[in-house]
């Protein structure tokens, strides 16, 4: 029979169903991290309690994604002298503009007050302390730290 005649599944057509990608290198989290991500997982398992079968596989592949960051979640205190690290709280001047940040990890990380380790404005500000003056975005001295607070 020609595939003309042939008739396809719904299925055929569906975009493939990827794993969610997990950031390479280790998974460095603050000292809260592990009950971030253990609420995380909790919540992922009662949604999918609650879900019907058909709404199960992406909440599935989400729980997936969250047993592997948690199981493989190191700790990190912050530094102990004065310097910025992941678990730092931050407070820079840039482009005129004062702000203040959190260093965590990145899967504790939000839109505003919490950043990752790995972006770029962290790995400007790591290593630095307060009153020192740090690259961003290739100009010389685009920030400077006006605090650091490592609890």
């Amino acid at each position: 029979m020609s595939v003309a005649f042939r008739r396809e599944s719904d299925e055929e057509h569906l975009e493939p169903k990827f794993e969610l990608p997990i950031p390479p290198g280790p998974n460095l989290v603050t000292a809260a991290g592990p009950a971030l991500l253990a609420a995380r997982v909790a919540a992922l398992e009662a949604q999918i309690d609650a879900a019907a079968e058909d709404d199960r596989e992406p909440l599935r592949r989400d729980l997936r994604y969250w047993n592997t960051r948690a199981a493989t979640a190191e700790v990190v205190g912050p530094p102990a002298d004065d310097t910025v690290g992941i678990g730092s709280r931050v407070t820079f001047r840039l482009n005129g503009q004062t702000r203040t940040v959190t260093i965590v990890g990145h899967d504790e990380a939000d839109a505003d007050a919490r950043i990752a380790y790995a972006a770029p404005l962290a790995r400007a500000l790591i290593g630095t302390g307060a009153g020192d003056l740090a690259d961003f975005q290739s100009r010389a001295d685009a920030i400077e730290i006006l605090s650091v607070e490592n609890d």
